[in-house]
């Protein structure tokens, strides 16, 4: 994929004002980022790689950590006055809205998240990372602290020959209706336990 098209403006947010960035790339496909604060030089920048989620985000949903964690990632950067998350539109681990409340169903009636998905036809993880990989290079970063407990996108952006990267271990107090959730990312996904310390990866 390739960036076809950009455009910025500034986004006042509860967590300050970010530099709001949208991202047109020659396949239609329209991805953004949120950046505060300048990243020339080797410090590595604080980052975090979100995946939509309508429902976590905006709707308010307890079957998963999303929106927490977004928060927790705007929040830190602007402690930090400098990183970026960057923000790629494939909800439902890419497999989209409508297939994503057909997923839910199928976990009403018992399915995990992972065996929800694969019952639909699809990957139990749809999601690209390359677009983040780009936007990241765009934006003229090659080190990051990266904000996951997921090791795909640790190995996306090591693949891709970031000059370093390190991971910084993201956790949000899980909820009742989120337990089982987190424990099919962890025992079905391979995430990452959360434990507040940095841990670096090469």
């Amino acid at each position: 994929m390739t960036i076809a098209e950009t455009t910025s403006s500034l986004l006042p947010t509860r967590h300050g004002t970010f530099r709001l960035h949208g991202l047109r790339f020659a396949n239609g496909e329209e991805h953004f980022a949120l950046s505060l604060g300048e990243f020339e030089g080797a410090v590595p920048v604080l980052s975090r790689i979100h995946s939509e989620c309508l429902t976590g985000e905006a709707l308010g949903s307890l079957r998963c950590d999303c929106g927490p964690q977004l928060e927790q990632a705007l929040a830190a950067i602007a402690a930090e006055g400098r990183g970026v998350v960057v923000y790629l539109r494939q909800e439902g681990r890419g497999i989209g809205l409508f297939n994503k409340v057909r997923a839910y169903r199928l976990q009403d009636q018992g399915a995990d998240t992972v065996e929800a998905n694969v019952r639909l036809g699809f990957a139990a993880d749809a999601r690209d990372y390359s677009p983040a990989v780009e936007i990241l290079e765009w934006l003229g970063i090659d080190r990051v602290r990266l904000m996951t407990n997921n090791p795909r996108k640790i190995r996306a952006l090591v693949e891709a020959g970031f000059k370093a990267v390190e991971r910084v271990e993201i956790a949000t107090p899980p909820q009742p209706a989120s337990q089982a959730y987190l424990a099919t990312k962890r025992t079905r996904m391979g995430h990452l336990p959360a434990r507040p310390k940095l841990r670096a990866l090469k």
